[in-house]
């Protein structure tokens, strides 16, 4: 599973040109110079600071201007962020010295360490933010607090089909009412099971568990019309400027900049699938307070919106949209007109099944 990027020059352009690291397995990446001086011991003001696992890049870059900088200048704890990928950090806590305080991650990688007995359960007692607040129980775990919404969405040229438009994943599955190449993701991210589903007819409210049989053979009646199965987020946005395909699977935000370019796309919400970050604590950490008061901040409805209006990624806490206009609010995945349109992918169950079904997913694609 990885950490899904935006669209980095129209988000480094929304940050304000901060400064981004790039998701790697270093440890260097987004510190300043007070940052990298810093070893969780007294600070020069006499405050400590807090070490963050988050991706990097764009994400990281709005993380460090609508949460990070505004947590330091009120608390005084300084925020040092790192960039280990599952592995590392799961090899860290396994030997009982991890290198950070509290992880932004997925929140099936959450769900992950949990069955590695290696992260924390929370007391939401400590969190006072998340009490009331109307997140969503499926984020409000033992192990991982959900942060934010994103979600893979269906994309299309609206210049396309002569004036019509694909409303739903049937739609996209339909190449004689709606011509040309498509594209899907490859293994980037979960195969694209729930959509072909979705196209044959199963309810949202029916998904799952899901019908691997039903899905894959759903996804036959298409695969003569998918012209490329792409493994870099950035893709689907490329090859529909270029008119190399008419719809693609796409990850939401991808398009923002083609689009107040003037390109002629557009996203469709109906049968998006959500996913969330989330934060947790790990097994070890040297600053648990400190990341209880970080995590805490983060779910503020002000600092949620800020994020959002940097980042397209949705707030989890609803009262955050008094916040954000509408225009603001258009393309996030925790909309009210989007939640009632799409669902969530469920964690247990790709956890329990991602492996089997991510082989047969790479077998058919290269068939």
């Amino acid at each position: 599973m990885r950490d899904v990027g935006i669209d980095r020059r129209a988000l480094l352009r929304r940050v304000g040109g901060i400064a981004a690291g790039v998701a790697t397995t270093s440890l260097t990446a987004c510190e300043t110079g007070a940052d990298r001086d810093s070893t969780g011991t007294k600070g020069a003001k006499g405050s400590k600071t807090l070490v963050v696992r988050d991706a990097g890049g764009t994400y990281g870059a709005a993380n460090r201007k609508a949460v990070y900088d505004p947590f330091t200048k009120e608390t005084g704890i300084r925020i040092k962020v790192v960039n280990p990928l599952y592995e590392e950090m799961l090899a860290q806590i396994k030997k009982g010295r991890p290198r950070f305080d509290v992880m932004d991650t997925n929140m099936a990688d959450l769900a992950r360490f949990h069955q590695e007995d290696a992260i924390e359960e929370l007391d939401y007692d400590r969190l006072k933010h998340a009490k009331d607040a109307g997140i969503a129980e499926s984020l409000l775990t033992s192990y991982g607090l959900g942060k934010n919404y994103w979600a893979s969405v269906m994309a299309y040229r609206t210049d396309a089909f002569g004036g019509k438009k694909p409303e739903t994943w049937a739609d996209f599955w339909d190449t004689k009412a709606f011509r040309g190449s498509r594209a899907l993701q490859g293994s980037v991210d979960f195969p694209e099971l729930e959509f072909a589903l979705l196209a044959d007819g199963v309810p949202l409210h029916k998904l799952y568990p899901l019908d691997v049989d039903r899905a894959f053979k759903a996804l036959d009646e298409i695969k003569g019309s998918v012209r490329t199965f792409w493994e870099d987020g950035a893709v689907p946005g490329e090859l529909l400027d270029r008119k190399e395909v008419v719809a693609s699977r796409v990850w939401n935000g991808r398009l923002q900049d083609l689009i107040q370019r003037g390109a002629p796309l557009a996203y469709q919400w109906n049968g998006a699938r959500r996913q969330s970050n989330g934060y947790g604590i790990p097994k070890g950490a040297e600053n648990p307070d400190a990341a209880y008061r970080l995590i805490d901040f983060a779910l503020r409805p002000e600092v949620q919106a800020n994020t959002a209006k940097i980042y397209p990624q949705g707030p989890v806490v609803p009262i955050a949209y008094t916040n954000l206009s509408e225009n603001d609010a258009t393309n996030l995945a925790s909309t009210p007109g989007h939640l009632a349109s799409s669902f969530d992918l469920d964690v247990e169950w790709w956890l329990k099944n991602k492996d089997t079904v991510t082989k047969r997913w790479r077998k058919w694609m290269r068939a």
